[in-house]
């Protein structure tokens, strides 16, 4: 067979078999191996590797488009100077995953703009790029998906596809908005489904004494959840200003327009 046919049925094969890099390199390799005096074997075993790598950075990549996350965050990029009281061993501690493995939560609590959401994106991304689905949702935008789907009939589907199938779920901006009592019971489902079932990282600018009045008023539907969510947890609390107004603050601007409204 020549050398050309042979390519053309390599080719051929590669497409059948949806192996991209292999059609793509297998030429420099062979010549390569050819150079290095490999055997057929180790030739093989790095066609396969080459094509395995490819397929999980095509993963990885998916997992991320299927987050949604707002923006792609580090735990590199997270500033430690600025945000003094956020407690870094504890931090960098979870970058293992452990705690998604033992379906266990992180709660991030402190005033708005000190990095919660930062740091929850940034375990997330982490989370994906060692093969975890992940799915990112403010607590605003879960409920008005679960309403949503309630009123469409759709409820159980949604519960099964975008609260249990992700093996970790950040809900963002807890407290921002506060919830109606039916709101408050979709979000309970939330975390009692969640429970000991998957990990969940929450972030929140309030103390767990003012959930009562975000969750509707709701003192035992409120105790209820946290006792869920504080079972196996990590809570994280942040002190310090806020990290996007530090320019403002510097310049005095922030200062001068509080003057301003206090005259």
């Amino acid at each position: 067979m020549t050398s050309l046919l042979l390519h053309e049925q390599i080719a051929d094969l590669c497409d059948r078999l949806k192996l991209q890099v292999v059609a793509d390199q297998y030429v420099d390799w062979a010549q390569q191996a050819v150079s290095n005096e490999d055997s057929y074997v180790d030739f093989l075993v790095r066609v396969l590797k080459a094509e395995h790598e490819a397929r999980q950075a095509r993963s990885r990549q998916v997992l991320v488009k299927m987050s949604g996350f707002p923006t792609i965050k580090t735990l590199e990029e997270y500033d430690y100077s600025f945000a003094a009281g956020a407690p870094k061993k504890t931090i960098q501690a979870l970058a293992d995953l452990a705690f998604v493995e033992r379906k266990e939560n992180v709660i991030l609590l402190g005033p708005s703009g000190t990095g919660k959401t930062h740091l929850a994106i940034a375990l997330g991304y982490l989370a994906t790029q060692h093969n975890f689905k992940v799915r990112f949702m403010t607590a605003a935008d879960l409920v008005l998906q679960l309403e949503t789907a309630q009123r469409q009939g759709r409820y159980q589907e949604v519960m099964r596809r975008s609260v249990m199938g992700p093996s970790l779920l950040i809900i963002d901006e807890i407290g921002y908005l506060p919830l109606t009592g039916d709101q408050a019971n979709l979000f309970f489902q939330v975390i009692a489904k969640r429970y000991e079932s998957g990990s969940v990282i929450l972030t929140s600018n309030l103390s767990f004494g003012e959930w009562e009045l975000t969750f509707g008023g709701n003192a035992a539907l409120t105790s209820a959840m946290l006792d869920r969510l504080l079972h196996h947890s990590h809570l994280i609390q942040i002190r310090g200003d806020s990290y996007r107004l530090k320019g403002k603050h510097k310049a005095g601007i922030i200062r001068k327009t509080m003057k301003e409204h206090q005259d």
